[in-house]
């Protein structure tokens, strides 16, 4: 049961292991929403995310016997560093099963706790059941990254800090994968008020919770498609899943493309690096339908890696026209190449790369093509940018950028 006793005892418990994540007022989504908005940075913790809380706790609970058997846990990379940070703690073995497509930052970090690391399948389910399988074979003792109560009661230790620093919080927004923090931190929410709301945040390709509450019953997707690696997970906890048909308020489902513009206002605006999974509540503020409320968006992690990061960063400038791709038809002759750039010029656009093609028609007089790409302010930059070179008959298209 997760009891009001039982948060209380994990809160002082997974002080041991945790560091202060103290709550940020953020001007810039405070005014966009025009709610007051606070963030819960827990991609500062130790490990990089929140699931410590629930890895140490759940495994404070084992007897010295369970864990001198040696501790097993399938994940997509930051329960696999909780567990991994919390065995080394307690002076246990722990083998960690993670899928193929896990960012080579979360292995390497996993690995460096002491933990014995295996990649297996290409989403966490498959990976969970390998790992079933060697607990089984093995005798390790499974260590679930959600599906369990006492991890759940260890993440739920989340929503005691956000109260006792904002009492007067009235919503709380929370990642959703498998269930475990929604669980925990709905539970303890309503326990300490009930007039706390708690909106869960999903990945529209990956929405196994919203799924399962509107049906009723827990059901396992056909396949999950999101870069939100750490919330990939095609069947929510079975065990936890009634303490979130009661206490979660709703859920907001985000597309990729949301995470993308997420992670450029985090980075351009707090100057802070958040992980797919971890930015769904920050694109979910855009999703608000009320104002003048106190909103908590909670950050579980910040463990990305680099390619991905420049990845995300590339199309975060194009879907924001900061970067841009333009092709022009102009005559073949000397000087035409020269104009376009110092129509550019005057309108203060920067090129980054140009492409000349003379191959485009038959009839070279005629016109060859340029593709010019561009940096620009936003979309009106862009706008005014175009608009010039169509006004000097260079006859622009604007096509999709290729960095």
């Amino acid at each position: 049961m997760l009891t009001l006793e039982s948060f209380e005892e994990a809160a002082e418990i997974v002080k041991q292991v945790t560091q202060e994540t103290k709550l940020i007022k953020s001007a810039y989504f405070s005014e966009l929403t025009g709610n007051k908005v606070f963030l819960k940075p827990e991609n500062m913790q130790r490990t990089g995310a929140y699931k410590v809380r629930g890895a140490y706790y759940k495994i404070s609970t084992l007897s010295e016997e369970e864990r001198a058997k040696g501790l097993i846990a399938a994940s997509a990379g930051n329960h696999a560093q909780g567990v991994a940070y919390a065995a080394h703690k307690f002076g246990a073995k722990a083998v960690i099963v993670m899928p193929t497509t896990t960012p080579l930052i979360k292995v390497e970090r996993t690995k460096s706790y002491g933990a014995e690391v295996i990649l297996k399948g290409d989403v966490y389910d498959e990976a969970c059941a390998y790992a079933l399988e060697l607990a089984e074979k093995e005798g390790y003792t499974f260590i679930h990254p959600f599906d369990d109560p006492a991890v759940a009661t260890g993440q739920g230790t989340i929503a005691m800090e956000i109260v006792q620093e904002l009492p007067l919080v009235d919503y709380i927004l929370v990642p959703i994968g498998g269930g475990g923090l929604a669980t925990g931190v709905s539970t303890l929410a309503k326990l300490l008020n009930p007039h706390i709301k708690v909106i869960g945040v999903e990945p529209s390709g990956a929405a196994c919770m919203k799924a399962s509450i509107e049906k009723g019953e827990v059901v396992t997707l056909p396949h999950v498609n999101t870069i939100a690696d750490g919330t990939a997970v095609q069947t929510p906890g079975e065990h936890i899943f009634s303490y979130i048909q009661e206490n979660l308020d709703d859920i907001i489902t985000i597309d990729d493309d949301e995470l993308i513009v997420a992670f450029l206002d985090m980075v351009e605006n707090h100057k802070m690096i958040v992980e797919n999974s971890g930015l769904l509540t920050v694109a979910a503020l855009r999703h608000l339908n009320f104002t003048g409320k106190k909103v908590v968006s909670i950050l579980s992690g910040g463990n990305m890696d680099v390619i991905t990061m420049s990845s995300v960063v590339q199309h975060g400038l194009i879907q924001r026209d900061r970067i841009f791709t333009v092709s022009v038809l102009i005559p073949d002759k000397p000087g035409e190449l020269v104009r376009v750039a110092s129509i550019i010029a005057e309108n203060q656009g920067n090129v980054i790369k140009l492409d000349h093609n003379q191959f485009i028609s038959t009839n070279r007089n005629e016109a060859v093509e340029l593709k010019v790409t561009l940096e620009a302010y936003g979309t009106e930059h862009k706008n005014k940018i175009v608009q010039a070179l169509e006004k000097a008959g260079c006859r622009p298209k604007v096509i999709r950028a290729s960095l």
